[in-house]
């Protein structure tokens, strides 16, 4: 595998703006990143394909047909045997400490909006491809990328992914210091809006203040997550949480406030449906209303994203690992996501997925970057894995 070659499919992915414009108003969107590796996947002789998700914003998709023949656009609708999952879009390029879109290699560095989030593991996937397809290896199965646009803001190109393909198993190559993660937390918005009365601040007798209100389901929202830790914890994801992300309220400094809202976040557990943060804050708002006569308020559940989990004794888990053995000599480590990932939307198709991808760091930050060993390693292990799986 060539330093060079991927040094040059790193900085050009990263070098090309890809801002996810339902995160940021006005982003550039993934068009120009999915022609770039439609071009990249063509030149190795693969069918390739851009799926239009939302108006301008592509899914790029492209496999190694059985038999690592030459294959029409009819092979990329079979069921395969394993997807290649990474997102495409970024966050803002907004205040960074080096130019977003010219990469700089600083000792094995290669800086950059998305460097780490995570178009290091794009390359990585993109690299793997060209390896089994430059060697020639004759695959049982079909292996098939998908460079997906939307995830940083709801992940409608997984969602259309799993709509269009089928698949054995799949990975999703985020970040993950090369260590297989086989879970993460899903989370749930909910919305609490407590209702009062408006009144002159020289009236108190006829005003009700929906922000005193709301410091209630605030205490008791406080003692919710002080409760989940008396609860048994997941053997790898530990226990649920839950917080205040934003609070709303009032309109000028002499007036009681009618109207207070604050959104809050519950991260969740594989086996709890997200819903339960709803009916939580639901059963919260009802006892504080038996407690208090003019108390009012509305719970509203918003977007919500389940937990993922698979078996380690999973068939592409096992792969992965031997693998990972197989390129460096050492056994892998295992571990978990901080963050929700479109993994969990692989997993509820019913496909089982691994993460596994290149090492890094300073995601969403002034200074984020990927080391590009990491990016290599990975490569050659994803290659392997494709050898072993599919082959």
């Amino acid at each position: 595998m060539d330093e060079d070659e991927a040094t040059e499919l790193l900085t050009g992915l990263i070098a090309i703006e890809s801002v996810n414009p339902s995160l940021v108003p006005g982003g550039s969107g993934e068009l120009e990143v999915a022609r770039y590796i439609a071009d990249y996947l063509q030149g190795l002789g693969l069918p390739v394909r851009l799926d239009e998700v939302v108006a301008g914003r592509p899914n790029v998709v492209a496999a190694i047909p059985p038999g690592n023949r030459e294959g029409s656009e009819a092979v990329l609708d079979r069921h395969h045997g394993l997807i290649l999952n990474g997102h495409t879009d970024t966050v803002s390029i907004e205040g960074m400490a080096h130019h977003p879109l010219r990469p700089p290699v600083r000792k094995g560095k290669v800086y950059g909006r998305g460097a780490f989030d995570m178009k290091g593991g794009v390359a990585m996937a993109l690299l793997a491809l060209a390896a089994v397809k430059r060697a020639d290896i004759p695959l049982r199965r079909s292996v098939l990328f998908t460079g997906v646009m939307d995830e940083e803001y709801a992940s409608l190109g997984t969602q259309d992914v799993v709509k269009r393909y089928t698949a054995d198993a799949a990975i999703v190559t985020e970040p993950t210091g090369l260590t297989l993660h086989l879970a993460h937390k899903g989370f749930a918005w909910v919305a609490v809006e407590t209702t009062g009365l408006a009144a002159h601040g020289s009236r108190p007798q006829e005003g009700i203040d929906a922000i005193t209100k709301m410091g209630k389901v605030l205490m008791a929202v406080e003692r919710l997550g002080q409760s989940y830790l008396r609860t048994r914890p997941h053997p790898l994801l530990g226990h649920p949480s839950i917080h205040a992300s934003i609070i709303q309220g009032g309109r000028e400094m002499s007036t009681y406030p009618d109207r207070c809202v604050t959104q809050f976040e519950r991260r969740t557990l594989p086996g709890e449906d997200p819903a339960v943060a709803a009916e939580e804050l639901d059963e919260i708002c009802r006892r504080l209303a038996a407690e208090d006569r003019s108390f009012r308020a509305k719970v509203t559940l918003g977007l919500t994203r389940r937990a993922y989990e698979v078996d380690r004794n999973e068939g592409i888990v096992q792969a992965l690992a031997s693998a990972y053995r197989a390129v460096t000599r050492r056994d892998p480590e295992y571990g978990v996501s901080s963050a929700w990932l479109d993994s969990a939307l692989l997993g509820e198709a019913g496909i089982p997925t691994v993460i596994f991808g290149p090492d890094g760091g300073g995601p969403h930050t002034a200074r984020e970057y990927v080391t590009l060993s990491s990016v290599m390693t990975g490569a050659k292990v994803l290659a392997e894995v494709i050898v072993q799986f599919c082959g």
